[in-house]
C-alpha cells in the first residue's frame, strides 16, 4: 500500500449521506472470502459503514458507465488498522468506485481515505493497488473538488492518494493503467540498484548506471508533479 502522508479527509455532502450499516456476512456472500480472510474481518474490522452516496441524484453529478456512482464506505477498526485485504473483498463485492475512510479510535480517534482505482468495464471492475492517506483527525477535512461530472470527481478524489501524476482529462482507467505502469517501473528500478550492488565487471557496472539513469528518469516524470 502507497501512503501519502499530505492527502486529506474529505467533507462529504450532507445531502449524499447514505449511513445504512452493513453486515459482514453481506461480503462473504458476494466476494471470494476464504477462511483466512474471513478471520481478518472478524479479527479487524467492527463495522462497515455504507456512508456516504455520491451519484447524480444526491449532488447532482452525471455519472458514466465507468463511474455510475461513487460510495464512500466507512470501515471501523476492532484495533489499530485494517488491512488491504480486506478493503479488497469490499471492493470486489460492490462494482462500483469505492473510496474508503479507515477509522481507529485508540487513544485518539483518527482516519485515513484510502482507495485503489477502479474500472467498471463490461468484463466486471478492476483495481490496482491500494494508496492512503496518512492518519489524521476528522475534523480536519477540506471542500470536494470542482468537477464537471462523477467520472472527472473521482479522478479529483483520487489523485491526492496516488503515486502518478494524472494529466488533464485522463479517467480512472487511465490512471490506474499508468499506476500500474509506474508500480512495474519502479520494481525494475529496484532490481537494477541490487544488480548494480552486486555487479563486479566494471564494464557492465557502466551499463547498468546508464540503464537505471534512464529509467529513474522516467520514474520521477512519471511520479513528479513538478516535471
Amino acid at each position: 500500500m502507497g501512503e501519502r502522508p499530505d492527502a486529506g479527509l474529505y467533507r462529504w455532502p450532507e445531502r449524499a449521506h447514505f449511513g445504512r450499516v452493513v453486515p459482514k456476512g453481506k461480503f462473504y456472500e458476494h466476494g471470494k472470502v476464504n477462511t483466512a480472510l474471513r478471520d481478518r474481518f472478524v479479527g479487524e474490522v467492527q463495522r462497515i459503514t455504507w456512508a456516504f452516496k455520491l451519484a447524480e441524484s444526491t449532488i447532482g453529478l452525471a455519472g458514466s458507465a465507468a463511474v455510475p456512482e461513487i460510495q464512500v464506505f466507512e470501515i471501523e477498526c476492532k484495533g489499530n488498522d485494517a488491512s488491504d485485504a480486506v478493503l479488497a473483498a469490499i471492493d470486489r463485492a460492490v462494482k462500483l468506485p469505492i473510496i474508503f475512510e479507515v477509522v481507529r479510535r485508540g487513544d485518539r480517534h483518527e482516519r485515513r481515505m484510502a482507495a485503489a482505482p477502479k474500472h467498471v468495464g463490461r468484463s466486471g471492475t478492476k483495481s490496482v493497488a491500494y494508496f492512503s492517506s496518512g492518519w489524521q483527525s476528522p475534523d480536519d477535512r477540506h471542500p470536494l473538488p470542482t468537477a464537471i461530472d462523477l467520472p472527472s470527481l473521482y479522478v479529483e478524489l483520487l489523485v491526492p492518494l496516488l503515486p502518478v501524476v494524472a494529466l488533464p482529462g485522463e479517467d480512472a482507467a487511465t490512471v490506474a493503467e499508468r499506476v500500474e505502469a509506474a508500480r512495474r517501473l519502479q520494481r525494475e528500478v529496484t532490481t537494477l540498484e541490487r544488480t548494480l550492488r552486486n555487479e563486479p565487471q566494471f564494464n557492465r557496472k557502466v551499463d547498468l548506471r546508464r540503464l537505471l539513469l534512464d529509467k529513474q528518469i522516467l520514474l520521477e516524470a512519471m511520479t513528479s508533479p513538478t516535471t
